[in-house]
């Protein structure tokens, strides 16, 4: 009796040669464990490294730097440059994800209320006399009392503060998740233009004070101070984005790029890696917010 063929309608989809090559490229990266700023070998060399055209080649480093993992230069000393993936690009990522799915500033502060006590606790050993330097400047700066700021810049300030907290929290993951939600709140949550301008003003005074108390606590190393003062934080800066109406603007699937201006830089963080000199890998042996016309401060909002 004759084996009747199967016919599955899903055919197993096979990789292009370019997506191997990236794949193996980003292979190649792991093993040799390179690092932001580190070169990846000539267009050449990986030519005859993988046994492809120019154009494969050439191909796979543009998916890559699609993905945020390299740069691209040209000229005869051109080629691949290994970058650490902006926080921006994994927004993109992420809204394209939920691309068909409805998420709200509720779900946004349900995760808020969970991590950032744990990510501010966690921060308390590792804080050093920079850091509260930082973390001083960002409540001044923030503070409708004792800044001469605009709304949007307040606001912004409120979001740096606990983006000082998250590099200084050895978890990579929970900063990493943390940073992401502070991208999110600084691009993508809005107030509507009926929000009195005295709404704005108490929550900043309230977000100041609250900073106040983290910061102190922080400076005793009071570990169960700083997440219990970070628990009520939350709960307050919940409520108040709801007595303010705030929303997300749109969908998460709108583009980041649309709504992005020129982001508050974390004032005096010194938690980044110290710049290293790019170097050539040889081949043998392989690898922020803007206002609009609503009273909004269009991602900058919250504590």
């Amino acid at each position: 009796m004759a084996t009747k063929k199967s016919s599955s309608p899903m055919a197993i989809k096979q990789l292009k040669r370019s997506d191997l090559v990236a794949q193996e490229i980003k292979r190649m990266i792991t093993e040799r464990n390179l690092s932001p700023g580190d070169r990846l070998p000539r267009e050449s060399e990986l030519q005859a490294q993988f046994e492809v055209s120019k154009g494969t080649i050439r191909e796979a480093l543009k998916s890559l730097e699609v993905q945020g993992l390299i740069t691209i230069s040209t000229g005869p000393s051109g080629g691949g440059t290994i970058v650490e993936v902006p926080l921006d690009r994994t927004l993109q990522f992420m809204q394209n994800y939920l691309f068909f799915k409805e998420v709200t500033i509720d779900d946004i502060y349900a995760v808020r209320m969970m991590l950032e006590p744990e990510l501010a606790a966690g921060a308390v050993p590792h804080l050093t006399e920079a850091d509260f330097e930082a973390l001083e400047h960002s409540i001044v700066c923030c503070d409708p009392t004792s800044s001469h700021g605009d709304l949007i810049t307040q606001r912004r300030e409120d979001v740096n503060f606990h983006d000082i907290l998250a590099a200084a929290n050895p978890n990579p993951f929970l900063r990493f998740t943390c940073e992401l939600i502070n991208e999110m709140i600084r691009q993508l949550i809005v107030f509507g233009n009926r929000t009195p301008q005295t709404e704005h003003r108490r929550f900043g005074e309230e977000n100041a004070n609250y900073h106040r108390d983290i910061v102190d606590a922080a400076r005793e190393r009071d570990v169960e101070r700083v997440r219990a003062l970070m628990v009520q934080h939350m709960q307050d800066a919940t409520r108040s984005v709801k007595r303010m109406k705030g929303r997300i603007q749109g969908r998460l699937i709108l583009d980041a790029d649309s709504l992005r201006s020129p982001r508050a830089a974390v004032t005096l963080s010194t938690k980044a890696p110290p710049t290293r000199a790019a170097k050539a890998i040889p081949t043998k042996n392989p690898v922020k917010p803007r206002a609009t016309k609503n009273t909004r401060i269009s991602g900058t909002k919250v504590a």
